[in-house]
C-alpha cells in the first residue's frame, strides 16, 4: 500500500466513513490514476474536468456511479491533498428521480415462498418485515433481538446511527426455528467456513451478496416481471405500512431516514393516499367537456 492510499484511509477513518465507502473513494481514485497513467498526485485539475467529461459523454456512466466517483475524487483532492480546485465544486452529480419498485402483500409472500434454503427464507422474511437495508438484515446479531419488548436493535444502521424497529410475532418464531438449526452464539445467520463442521463454527455473517442471488433465483421462479432487488422488500414495507395508515414519521423511524421528505416518495406509489385525490380530480373535471 502506498503512503497516499493509506492517508487517505486514514483521512476516511477520521471522517467516519464506512468500509464500504472507503472501498467505493479509494476506488475512484485508483481509476482516475489509470486512466492518466500517473500518481494521483501529479494530476492538474484540468485533467480532472476532462475525466469527468469523458465519464459523462464517452462512459456514460450511470448516474449513481457518477456520484461514487465525483465523492471520492472530492475527498482525496479536498482532504487528503487539500487542493481548492474550483472544478470540484463546478461538478455536480446528476440527479436520480426514480420510484422505488415495489411489490405487492401477495408478490412478496409468493417470492419469499420461493426461497428453497431456510437459511435465506428467514433473513430475507426479517428484512422485509422489519423494513431492514441487506446490509443490516445479514448482520443482525442473536442479542439484537428483544423478545421481551418485541423489536429488533439495528446496529450501525446508515449514518452510523442505531434505532429500533417492531418484531413481528410470527418473524420472532421464524427466527427462533432457524437459530436451533444452529445456535451460533453471536450471529444470526453465520456463514459456515470451508473444512469446519456446521455453521455453529461461523467466523462471520452471512454475505450480502449471497442473498441477493437468492432473491433474484426467487424472482425468477415465481414469474414476478418487476425488476426487484433485495432493497425493494425494504420499499414494499414502507408502502404497506403506509397503506395500512400507519403515521409517515412513525415509518420515517423505523426506515432509519433523516429527512420526512425520503420517506414521502412512498406516498407516491400508495394507492390509498392517491384515491382522494384522484375522486376529487374527478369531480372537478366532470363538466368540462360539458
Amino acid at each position: 500500500m502506498t503512503a497516499l492510499k493509506q492517508r487517505m484511509i486514514e483521512d476516511m477513518q477520521l471522517r467516519g466513513l464506512s468500509t464500504s465507502t472507503q472501498g467505493n473513494y479509494v476506488r475512484a481514485v485508483r481509476q482516475l490514476a489509470e486512466h492518466w497513467g500517473k500518481s494521483p498526485d501529479q494530476i492538474t485539475e484540468r485533467e480532472i474536468r476532462e475525466y469527468f467529461l469523458y465519464l459523462k459523454t464517452v462512459k456514460n456512466a450511470s448516474p449513481s456511479t457518477y456520484s461514487v466517483v465525483l465523492c471520492g475524487i472530492k475527498f482525496f483532492y479536498q482532504y487528503t491533498l487539500q487542493r481548492d480546485w474550483s472544478i470540484l465544486d463546478l461538478i455536480r452529480p446528476v440527479r436520480e428521480r426514480k420510484l422505488p419498485v415495489v411489490l405487492s402483500v401477495s408478490e412478496v409472500r409468493q417470492l419469499l415462498g420461493c426461497l428453497r434454503s431456510l437459511r435465506y427464507r428467514t433473513c430475507l422474511t426479517t428484512i422485509y418485515a422489519c423494513g431492514l437495508r441487506l446490509r443490516e438484515g445479514v448482520g443482525l446479531q442473536v442479542t439484537d433481538v428483544d423478545s421481551v419488548r418485541m423489536v429488533v436493535h439495528v446496529r450501525f444502521g446508515k449514518g452510523r446511527k442505531d434505532r429500533y424497529v417492531p418484531l413481528p410475532d410470527r418473524v420472532l418464531e421464524m427466527l427462533r426455528q432457524y437459530w436451533a438449526t444452529h445456535r451460533h452464539p453471536v450471529w444470526l445467520f453465520p456463514t459456515p467456513v470451508r473444512g469446519r463442521k456446521g455453521p455453529s463454527t461461523a467466523t462471520a455473517p452471512l454475505n450480502g451478496r449471497s442473498a441477493q442471488r437468492a432473491f433474484q433465483a426467487a424472482l425468477q421462479e415465481s414469474g414476478i416481471q418487476k425488476q426487484a432487488t433485495v432493497r425493494s422488500l425494504r420499499h414494499s414495507y414502507a408502502t404497506h405500512l403506509l397503506q395500512s395508515g400507519v403515521n409517515l414519521r412513525v415509518i420515517q423511524a423505523y426506515l432509519g431516514h433523516v429527512s420526512i421528505q425520503t420517506t414521502a416518495v412512498y406516498t407516491h406509489l400508495t394507492q390509498e393516499v392517491e384515491n382522494p385525490a384522484i375522486d376529487a380530480i374527478n369531480q372537478v373535471m366532470k363538466d368540462l367537456w360539458a
